[in-house]
């Protein structure tokens, strides 16, 4: 296969400063809801790009769980490599690409911890098979076969049967702190729509930027 060759026209949309909001939380809310709208499969998946204290990058695909203007919330096992990195680097950047509506959000910020009880909100609205799962993997560690993990989590399951599955210590959520937004929508001949929303002072300003 030639992957020179594989080309697409991009013609769905155009994206014009006039039609954006000037608040870029809001202008993701609208673009959100279009893609689910649209019946994108999970629209909320994201890239999310940690690095090390060394400046060395590391990618994966997590689900956000809820945004606001405070941020944006995913959750994961507090020993696992993204997070360990962000305990060192606490600088990350999510990707959102929508290909049915030709479109990709950029977000590049800080990350932090959210608070034990905002993680236990959403710890007790999960499966219960998810809730026992987050106790039975040491995430990103080393393991000789998938039979341990299966096992662990039979052990699990019977040592937590009718009762209440409680938040391990070591699982939780993380808010990434918007301080840049991209916006872009694909358009003919790669003269792609890019609006870059950059907060000065306490606004948010927009420009354009080259394709």
């Amino acid at each position: 296969m030639n992957l020179s060759d594989l080309r697409r026209e991009y013609k769905r949309a155009e994206l014009r400063l006039e039609d954006v909001a000037q608040d870029p939380v809001v202008q993701f809310e609208r673009w959100y809801e279009e893609a689910t709208r649209a019946q994108i499969p999970e629209p909320n998946a994201m890239c999310l790009s940690t690095a090390n204290k060394e400046g060395i990058p590391s990618s994966r695909m997590v689900l956000l769980k809820y945004f606001g203007r405070d941020g944006f919330v995913f959750f994961t096992n507090y020993h696992s490599r993204k997070a360990r990195e962000i305990a060192s680097n606490p600088n990350g950047a999510l990707l959102f690409f929508w290909q049915p509506l030709e479109r990709q959000v950029r977000i590049e910020g800080k990350i932090e911890r959210i608070s034990k009880a905002a993680s236990l909100r959403y710890f007790v609205s999960r499966p219960r098979g998810s809730q026992i799962g987050a106790w039975v993997s040491e995430q990103s560690s080393v393991i000789s076969t998938k039979g341990i993990i299966l096992t662990k989590f039979e052990e699990m399951k019977r040592k937590f049967v009718n009762r209440e599955i409680p938040l391990p210590d070591f699982w939780g959520g993380f808010r990434v702190i918007p301080g840049s937004f991209e916006f872009w929508q694909g358009r003919e001949n790669r003269l792609h729509d890019r609006l870059h929303y950059y907060q000065e002072k306490k606004d948010w300003k927009i420009e354009r930027l080259a394709p």
